[in-house]
């Protein structure tokens, strides 16, 4: 009996594996139809469709290691360089947006083959002379990289039954790669060099040892540039900065030389004996220092009329020493504000570095929509004159709109049941002239409720909210020094907040408050927020519930209980976000993309730690073992947690990215459990995407026999990690494989969460999985997603079911829609 039992499930596994191979099977056959018999349907008689393009690094006759020879030579990068690629493939393996434009007929006066033959992609036809524009490329990009003697051949290979297509291979000839054996600066003006070897600040990005890498030469020149743009230099640029590489017979290193140059040889005027406006005769005059003499605010500046920077001048009010603010039709906003966020200074040298960090702290501003700093000579330049040259900045401004009004309509669907909301948001950019932002948001929702609702007094949910905050651009905080405010691109918050909710088992209000600090920072590349609640209050109060609702959920469901009573939350708590990811910009080369992008987030919060403490020490009374502000119990506990996520975008279209997340949160003190909005849950569009938002966990409680348990299925522990493939399809359309593990756990047992709680030797074999695909809409602005998850293990069904050997549509199967990328 026992070997007839496995056999039995050897065969009912077979049957499974059978029916998600024939499901593979089908798709593969969709994508092999558009990507075969048609590729070349409409590649003209005589021409060669291109079929594969690649790279190869040719291995060297007297190197047996030359992969790590070429390590900083990726193929991946190189084949930026090629000015000519075959059609996209998706997956590595099916052109579908080739297949798709050879659907279309030849009559493109037809509205569907012209729409087939815009969202698909035209065939990629051989061209030769392109093929050698991008050996050319190959060979420059290697020199670049210090291969001074690189070369590139190329190979070509006609195939198909018609000899239609055509392959073609670069083949690399690296040779030696040079490096840096000495750097040596040259520089005729006495005080640059003097600045740039007291320069501290800022390392070289060359020195001896490195390769002969053409980006590193750049860097040094940006760098250099920046120094002495920082220190008055205002006309000085990198052009004026050249290397000369030495090389040696017989040798790989190669002595380099900077020289820093002298206006002459950039701005002389060509003359009929020295065309090229070079005269190895004239006087060689320095590099001129610009100071600053003025500082000008023209605060309603229009670019199509004021040319002159600024013809309305109806008042002009002189700030602090060397500022003047012109205004226009009337004083929208405060000197003040304009001299605290101008870094310029008036009677020092011109400074680069205080030009960028005014532009930063006046885009800030919320009133100002154009931003502008002109510099302006005051002082006749002669060129043989070597005196500093004093020039006033002007502050161009033009103003946003004060007001605005936001209506936002929505619609829900809770299990068949129907509803919809009304939203409202009033925004004041300039409440007081000084950009303070006033927010006031207005929300109505309602919704009709399915079930039994006997001798209640209605079947529908209703919610009325209010919230009123305002933004100051800047610390608001008594303590902090003049320096430290202006130093620092912050903002601070204060909100209150009021919600009223109705049921029929109960009608709940939930009051808040909030003060917060905002402030970003640049650095390395990364741009980085952090945000202080400093005082961040909720209260929940209770006017009415049934008798029926609360012998439902008491006492046998103190969680569900606690959720369901007055009580009062007072946290402090701290955000650290940090990314390198960039703003797309046109560019030159319109193919250079980032090649990565990392986030990385990480709170800390905790909360009744100072009302705990005042209650010890005024020697107040427990009442049921806890203490309570007002005959109300405020919750004390401590909650962390971190995400991390790294996208690689191999090209333009083709990504993965791969999340990781944790959080723990511990009850202490005057409480027993996190309050529920506090707990963590698993599931939903950006989490385990096998199962619906708060329907997973803790750990493996099974839920599915429970009348009400989307309370229990939260916990003090969570795990995530994701991984997704994204590639662009055709259009605007994206497709998306993803496979998904995590859960969440109670530290404390609780009598309602059996199999819920955190244990070293049990927890890993609870992690659920989940796997999907997703189709997603890029309208640039925004994304919508439509992802499709499938569970693979269901911690909840034990270890003797996998949902993915035993899949069933119904129970498995999750849809979920939502806006932007899961992470």
């Amino acid at each position: 009996m026992p070997i007839f039992s496995y056999l039995c499930r050897v065969k009912k596994l077979w049957n499974k594996l059978a029916s998600l191979s024939a499901v593979a099977l089908v798709s593969c056959t969709l994508a092999s139809a558009l990507n075969s018999c048609s590729s070349t349907r409409h590649v003209p008689e005589g021409y060669k469709l291109l079929d594969k393009a690649e790279i190869v690094i040719i291995k060297p006759g007297d190197s047996t290691n030359y992969k790590e020879r070429y390590r900083d030579i990726s193929t991946r990068e190189l084949l930026n360089y090629l000015r000519q690629q075959p059609n996209h493939k998706v997956l590595g393996c099916a052109k579908i947006q080739l297949g798709i434009y050879n659907m279309s007929g030849n009559d493109t006066t037809h509205w569907w083959n012209r729409w087939l033959r815009r969202i698909g992609e035209a065939p990629v036809l051989y061209n030769p002379q392109l093929t050698e524009a991008s050996a050319r490329q190959l060979r420059q990009a290697l020199v670049n990289k210090g291969y001074l003697n690189a070369a590139v051949t190329i190979d070509t290979i006609t195939c198909g039954k018609k000899n239609n297509r055509m392959r073609v291979r670069y083949s690399l000839h690296p040779g030696s790669a040079r490096t840096i054996a000495t750097v040596t600066m040259e520089c005729e003006d006495n005080e640059i060099r003097d600045i740039l070897q007291s320069d501290t600040l800022s390392k070289p990005d060359i020195a001896p040892g490195m390769a002969l890498d053409r980006t590193y030469l750049d860097s040094e020149r940006t760098r250099i540039t920046s120094i002495l743009r920082n220190h008055g230099y205002y006309a000085f640029n990198k052009e004026f900065i050249t290397f000369i590489a030495d090389t040696v017979p017989g040798s790989t290193a190669v002595d380099l030389t900077m020289t820093i140059q002298q206006p002459r040889t950039i701005h002389a005027a060509p003359t009929p004996e020295h065309p090229d406006g070079i005269n190895p005769d004239a006087s060689a005059p320095r590099h001129r220092r610009f100071m600053i003499r003025q500082v000008y605010f023209v605060t309603d500046y229009n670019p199509r009329k004021d040319n002159d920077g600024g013809t309305i001048r109806c008042d002009t009010v002189q700030g602090l020493p060397g500022m003047a603010i012109i205004y226009g039709e009337d004083r929208y906003i405060r000197p003040g504000v304009l001299e605290e966020n101008c870094f310029i200074v008036p009677g020092k040298p011109y400074n680069a570095s205080q030009v960028d960090q005014t532009y930063a702290a006046m885009a800030r501003l919320g009133i100002l929509k154009f931003i502008n700093i002109e510099m302006r000579p005051v002082t006749a330049i002669k060129a043989d004159d070597n005196e500093e040259i004093w020039m006033d900045a002007y502050v161009l401004l033009s103003r946003n709109k004060k007001q605005n009004i936001t209506i936002e309509l929505e619609g829900t669907n809770s299990e068949g049941d129907l509803g919809f909301g009304v939203g409202l948001t009033y925004q004041h950019r300039n409440l007081a002239h000084g950009s303070e932002l006033l927010t006031v948001k207005l929300r109505t929702a309602y919704e009709s409720l399915s079930g039994n609702f006997d001798g209640l007094i209605n079947n529908r949910y209703t919610e009325y909210a209010g919230e009123v905050g305002i933004t100051f651009p800047k610390f608001k905080a008594p303590l902090l020094s003049r320096d430290f405010k202006r130093r620092n691109k912050a903002s601070t918050e204060f909100a209150l907040s009021l919600n009223y909710q109705e049921r029929p088992e109960y009608t709940r209000v939930i009051a808040g408050g909030a003060w917060k600090y905002k402030w970003d920072k640049h650095q390395g590349g990364f741009n980085q927020r952090r945000t202080l609640d400093l005082v961040d209050i909720n209260y929940v109060y209770l006017p009415r519930s049934t008798l029926n609702f609360i012998e439902q959920i008491a006492p046998t469901n103190p969680l569900l209980r606690y959720s369901y009573e007055d009580h009062f939350i007072m946290r402090l708590g701290y955000t650290f976000y940090k990314t390198n990811r960039r703003i797309p910009t046109a560019t030159l080369n319109s193919f250079v993309i980032q090649p990565s992008v990392t986030t990385f987030r990480a709170s800390a919060e905790m909360a009744g730690n100072l009302l705990y403490a005042f209650s010890s020490m005024l020697g107040q009374k427990k009442s049921n073992e806890a203490y309570k502000l007002f005959g109300i119990q405020y919750a004390q506990y401590v909650k962390g947690e971190a995400d991390f996520t790294y996208t690689r975008n191999f090209n333009a279209r083709n990504a993965l990215a791969i999340h990781a997340g944790v959080g723990i949160g511990y009850p202490y003190g005057n409480s027993t459990a996190i309050p529920f909005e506090k707990r963590f849950y698993a599931g939903g569009a950006n989490s385990v995407r096998g199962w619906s938002a708060r329907t997973l966990g803790p750990g493996a409680y099974d839920a599915r026999n429970d009348v009400i348990d989307f309370i229990n299925q939260c916990g003090d522990i969570r795990l995530d990690l994701s991984l997704e493939y994204r590639a662009r399809l055709f259009w605007v359309f994206e497709g998306a494989l993803f496979v998904d593990a995590g859960n969440i756990w109670t530290i404390k047992t609780y009598e309602n969460q059996p199999g819920g709680t955190f244990k070293f030797d049990k927890f890993y074999r609870q992690i659920a999985l989940s796997y999907g695909a997703g189709i997603r809409m890029d309208f640039t602005y925004f994304l919508l997603r439509f992802d499709l998850g499938m569970k693979a293990h269901n911690p909840a069904m034990g270890q003797e079911e996998w949902p993915l050997v035993h899949p069933r549509w119904g129970r498995d199967a999750t849809f979920h829609f939502a806006v932007g990328y899961p992470f």
